[in-house]
């Protein structure tokens, strides 16, 4: 309740971008200064209390969600028809917990756990992003977003995780109660303004990070990288913090991981400055209806195009069949995956999807 009460006060007093740049993160302060000092203005993303997207205009959402809500927004129909001709039967595996336990670092192995969870293994480290092991998708624990599909092996059966990315603030993606329950000895990688809710939730080993900035863990450099997204956790709130994706640079090959995003040239940005990727996660699911996702949300066919952008060697969809937060069915996105790779003569194992549970091993890449 401080931290809601901290922000409401700050978006009031005009003080505002002081205080969240100059005192919120004594830590990571020095460094943004230091970028900021190489160039002549403020990062053109950032603006008085909080920060935009480059690519759309933030004005309007709100209304848009209300229109789509309530069913005053354009009738759009799924490619395949409706969820009772398109039943959803998630394909759950359990993980092997003794490869889980034993990774070889000198590998990448990925586990999809569900949305934009996987864990991933590179290095002699255990990563993991966007970590959500609650039963909803939700500020509260008795509504919202349930699981349509079981959680392949619970939190604490996971090998000691040492660090996680967060690409933005929404509860399919922040989850206070894992990562509480992941602690204090764990370093977040979070994007610029979200530090102090960590903190705020007895989290210190936090590193906050601007679009195009880097820090380096163990042997490994994280790259905070741009999105086409919003950040929100109130009524009260949105835009106030940065949202992103991340590459992350490893000695066996670059990984990619895009959080949730619309379509928009960053990708190609990103795949100039650190392609080929050797592995990149991408959304395949929420968006729909396309008339209010679009600018958020990209849609199979789109995730097709960023996987060539980001010049990535092998892809895996995420961001589907884990909550229904969209119009789409959830069986949907991977049959217009495999038409969208067909179209532009990719072949399907260079862009796959996983079951719950799953794991895959990628052996270093030949270039990196």
């Amino acid at each position: 309740m401080f931290y809601y009460l901290l922000k409401l006060i700050k978006k009031r007093v005009a003080f505002g971008m002081f205080l969240r740049f100059g005192l919120a993160s004594l830590g990571l302060a020095v460094a943004v200064v230091q970028v900021w000092s190489q160039e002549s203005e403020i990062p053109q993303h950032h603006v008085p209390g909080g920060f935009r997207n480059l690519h759309i205009d933030n004005q309007g959402r709100r209304w848009d969600f209300f229109r789509w809500r309530l069913g005053l927004g354009p009738k759009e129909a799924p490619a395949f028809g409706s969820e009772s001709v398109l039943p959803y039967r998630p394909e759950v595996v359990s993980p092997d917990l003794n490869c889980l336990n034993h990774a070889d670092p000198k590998t990448i192995q990925i586990t999809w756990i569900g949305h934009s969870t996987f864990l991933i293994q590179v290095a002699g480290l255990n990563l993991l992003t966007d970590p959500i092991f609650s039963e909803r998708a939700s500020p509260v624990s008795f509504a919202g977003s349930r699981r349509q599909a079981p959680l392949p092996l619970r939190l604490e059966d996971l090998p000691p995780i040492q660090a996680t990315v967060i690409s933005h603030n929404h509860y399919d993606h922040l989850d206070r109660p894992t990562v509480t329950r992941l602690g204090g000895g764990v370093r977040f990688f979070v994007p610029l303004g979200l530090a102090e809710w960590f903190r705020e939730a007895n989290l210190p080993q936090v590193t906050e990070l601007d679009w195009w900035q880097s820090a380096e863990f163990g042997p490994i450099r994280f790259h905070c990288v741009p999105a086409q997204h919003f950040s929100m956790r109130t009524p009260f709130d949105a835009y106030e913090v940065l949202w992103a994706g991340w590459v992350l640079s490893t000695p066996v090959g670059k990984i990619y991981f895009a959080g949730d995003t619309g379509y928009s040239p960053d990708f190609r940005e990103i795949g100039r400055r650190f392609g080929p990727m050797r592995l990149a996660l991408i959304p395949i699911g929420g968006y729909m209806p396309r008339w209010f996702m679009r600018p958020v949300h990209i849609d199979p066919e789109e995730a097709v195009r960023v996987h060539q952008d980001v010049r990535s060697q092998q892809s895996i969809g995420m961001h589907w069949g884990t909550f229904k937060l969209t119009d789409e069915p959830q069986a949907e996105p991977p049959i217009l995956l495999r038409q969208a790779l067909q179209k532009v003569n990719i072949p399907p194992d260079k862009f796959i999807v996983l079951r719950f549970g799953e794991t895959l091993v990628l052996q270093p890449s030949p270039e990196r």
